[in-house]
């Protein structure tokens, strides 16, 4: 597994199975670069999934192990219980990075809210949102610690994009989330060190910079400078559904392609339909096969 450019397929579609069982899965259907995102608990996968390892890539993402009580990761928040919950969470997840030989540890931007569970991928019911500019100083100070406790386990933090539906937007009358377009990302990543990057969600920007009457094309071009990977998905630019790339997907012309972190989250589809977007990407990224 020393080829760093493998594209990856996400978990995050197979929320009926533990990471393990969809590792097993995809394996098994000949997919051999996992990213592990969601998925239901299970206390005993940890010592198989690093079992896995000798014979697939495994990268961890987000809300990866899941925790036995549920809960919304949110690095923003001012609830000291979401929070500590969200560093201790961050740091478990590092740690298995480290056992899988990994590089990488992604995870979302904060949010301005802490909404229930449940909600998530869904649109917020309106609940109180917190003052932009102290979740936002909040984000940069746990990052900020999180990129030390990550770069003395070798491990690189790769922050994503979040996503803003009109829909959320015209519910809470602003925008409930942090760093879903350039002026912010630029803003934040002002102040981060080298080991944290910006993993771009296409699917999510294209969403957001259509609520946020932003140029996707514009944007995307202008947050490559902080760039350190990849989430692809495609979707009709109202919701973030998770739908698949075409060989003419809007961002392909604007893609930095020498980075080492590349995966596909698309939700609903069969092995074989996997690996023809694999197939799809490694062409327009001018991978070996």
């Amino acid at each position: 597994m020393n080829n760093k450019k493998k594209i990856s397929i996400s978990t995050g579609g197979f929320k009926n199975l533990t990471g393990l069982q969809a590792a097993k899965f995809l394996s098994n259907n000949k997919i051999d670069c996992i990213e592990l995102s969601g998925g239901k608990y299970s206390k005993d996968q940890l010592k198989s999934l690093i079992q896995l390892k000798k014979k697939i890539r495994l990268r961890v993402h987000n809300y990866f192990p899941p925790p036995q009580i549920p809960f919304v990761l949110n690095l923003a928040s001012n609830n000291k219980k979401i929070l500590n919950r969200s560093i201790s969470h961050i740091k478990n997840s590092i740690k298995l990075v480290k056992k899988l030989d990994g590089e990488y540890y992604s995870f979302h931007a904060g949010f301005r809210v802490d909404p229930n569970f449940k909600l998530l991928g869904q649109n917020f019911k309106k609940i109180d949102m917190m003052d932009r500019e102290k979740c936002l100083k909040n984000f940069s100070q746990q990052v900020l610690k999180i990129s030390k406790f990550a770069k003395k386990h070798n491990v690189k933090i790769l922050i994503e994009n979040n996503v803003c539906s009109k829909k959320n937007f015209e519910r809470f009358g602003d925008n409930p989330f942090l760093l879903t377009n350039y002026k912010e990302i630029k803003k934040f990543f002002k102040k981060m060190p080298k080991n944290v990057r910006l993993l771009i969600d296409v699917a999510h920007l294209k969403v957001s910079t259509k609520t946020e009457k932003f140029d996707p094309i514009k944007s995307l071009t202008q947050m490559n400078k902080f760039a350190g990977g990849y989430h692809f998905s495609d979707n009709d630019g109202k919701t973030d559904s998770n739908k698949p790339i075409k060989n003419n997907s809007w961002f392909f012309p604007y893609l930095k392609k020498n980075l080492n972190y590349y995966s596909a989250e698309i939700y609903n589809e069969n092995p074989r339909k996997l690996k023809q977007q694999i197939k799809i990407l490694n062409e327009k990224l001018s991978f070996k096969k």
